[in-house]
């Protein structure tokens, strides 16, 4: 129990950043909700940013999760494979992001969004300072510098966040001499209000800018080197690494990629495809209560299994902790999905209509958080290639059933098509791993969790009442009848004293 105590501690720090900075940053989604109110506006900072995520991955091509890998096995040349980590990042960093800052002109024609060229000059930088700082942030989480690792992600997330008030509110409303009039012809010096959106990308990348000066500590001792042997260790152990991230990018933003191009004309009346694309864009969001959840765990988990690769008891602790990451995230998605109505009060009213999608979006999130936990074994046991294998699997289902359902089911295809693929997904892992790495999960009551959750979210959807007053207290009290039937349930696990003070 003390182990489990050591993962929840570091993974509850490591979700003070995780879980603060993705609440700051979904709280710009009102910001830019209502202040873009035409969705189509916000279509470009959907799909570009869907792009970011393939080639954050691109950038990193697995250099992290093979640092990792050596370094905590081999402390005393935990320096060498630092210094050859972060001198290939900034190589092809550099490499990409100049290649995209000259094709600019010609990414923003064939995504059709002409005249957003330095939109892409930002993203290219923005994705390369990601990259270059890779490796200090899990150099962190390796020295379990937890503190330090959170401090740097709160300051940056709070200085974007305040920067998208600059420019989008403050910036805007005294170039309109709406207020403090005298900083009006400062402001009108930088500040362009045709900008509109791309203020959005701007204050991103003057943010992620910061990580290199707060991360002093985490490049110190950097020496750029290069050493090919070192290289082809990191390389052969990352790239099956880098190839699973790529298919898993696929599994998750295949539908920003496709819904636009795939819509027939006119299946939501009155919306253009670019109006669709940023509503489920934002409406997507409010799932990100469950992914946020899921990456403050896998950050205290790699570094946490890793350690653990040795110990005899390993595959017993997977199963104890894969039963306890269910039984919290299905607490989550029942938490949102019954409050949903008046969660969904935060966004633009242009926008709410995609908040139908949330509930399958989040059961996605949380079956692919399932499936990260139980890919453990083929990181534990080194056959990363099943990884691979089963992510690009659940690619090919996922852009297969993204060009199926799309024409017939709109913005909702796209939901199911990543459910399904991540169930898929997690079918193969555990059939796979249990062949391979046996693991005796237990997997009755948490498929009865989210059985009784999904019924409990299905029953309470019809029953609509208008007055906040009443259904936040509703909703509430069914939350917590869940949440104690969960708790009578496992009462032989839980600790004495919680039990003492429930009476259970």
């Amino acid at each position: 129990m003390s182990v489990l105590k050591k993962l929840a501690s570091d993974t509850a720090l490591y979700g003070v950043s995780t879980i603060l900075g993705r609440t700051l940053n979904w709280a710009l989604v009102p910001l830019h909700t209502v202040i873009f109110t035409r969705p189509e506006q916000l279509a470009s900072n959907i799909e570009l940013y869907s792009w970011v995520a393939l080639l954050n991955v691109i950038y990193t091509y697995g250099m992290e999760t093979a640092f990792f890998r050596f370094a905590s096995r081999q402390a005393d040349a935990k320096m060498t494979y630092f210094n050859q980590a972060v001198t290939a990042l900034i190589l092809t960093s550099l490499l990409f992001s100049g290649t995209l800052m000259l094709f600019s002109s010609q990414i923003v024609g064939w995504l059709d969004y002409r005249g957003e060229e330095m939109n892409v000059v930002w993203l290219a930088l923005i994705i390369a300072i990601d990259a270059v700082v890779a490796i200090p942030f899990a150099r962190l989480r390796l020295e379990k510098k937890a503190k330090q690792f959170v401090t740097v992600k709160i300051i940056n997330i709070l200085t974007n966040v305040g920067l998208n008030v600059f420019f989008l509110v403050v910036c805007r409303d005294i170039h309109q001499s709406k207020y403090l009039t005298t900083f009006k012809p400062l402001i009108d010096s930088f500040y362009n209000p045709t900008l509109g959106p791309g203020y959005i990308f701007l204050a991103n990348l003057l943010a992620n800018g910061l990580f290199l000066v707060l991360l002093r500590n985490g490049f110190r001792g950097f020496r750029f080197s290069w050493n090919f042997a070192i290289f082809k260790e990191l390389w052969q152990y990352g790239y099956p690494i880098f190839i699973m991230g790529l298919a898993g990018i696929v599994n998750l933003m295949t539908d920003r990629w496709f819904l636009r191009h795939l819509l027939p004309e006119g299946f939501y009346a009155g919306l253009s495809s670019k109006d669709v694309l940023s509503i489920y864009g934002n409406c997507y969001k409010l799932s990100i209560f469950m992914a946020l959840a899921i990456q403050a765990f896998k950050f205290a988990a790699d570094p946490f299994f890793f350690s653990k690769a040795e110990d005899k008891n390993a595959p017993s602790l997977l199963a104890l902790v894969n039963k306890w990451f269910i039984v919290v995230c299905v607490l989550i998605w029942v938490g949102i999905c019954l409050n949903l109505d008046t969660i969904s009060l935060l966004i633009g009213k242009n926008y709410r209509s995609g908040t139908d999608a949330v509930p399958l979006l989040m059961l996605a999130n949380l079956v692919l958080g399932v499936f990260y936990n139980v890919a453990f074994w083929f990181k534990l046991s080194d056959k990363t290639y099943f990884g691979t294998l089963i992510t690009a699997i659940g690619a090919v289902v996922t852009v297969l059933l993204n060009i199926i359902l799309i024409p017939q089911l709109g913005y909702m295809g796209c939901a199911w098509a990543f459910l399904i693929s991540s169930l898929v997904m997690l079918v193969l892992c555990v059939w796979l791993g249990q062949k391979h790495y046996p693991v005796n999960y237990d997997w009755a009551r948490p498929i009865g969790y989210v059985l009784g959750g999904g019924l409990l979210i299905c029953a309470s959807m019809p029953i609509k009442i208008n007055n906040q007053w009443l259904a936040i207290p509703y909703h509430l009290l069914l939350c917590l009848l869940f949440l104690l039937v969960v708790l009578v349930i496992e009462r032989q696990a839980l600790p004495l004293k919680i039990k003492q003070k429930l009476k259970i």
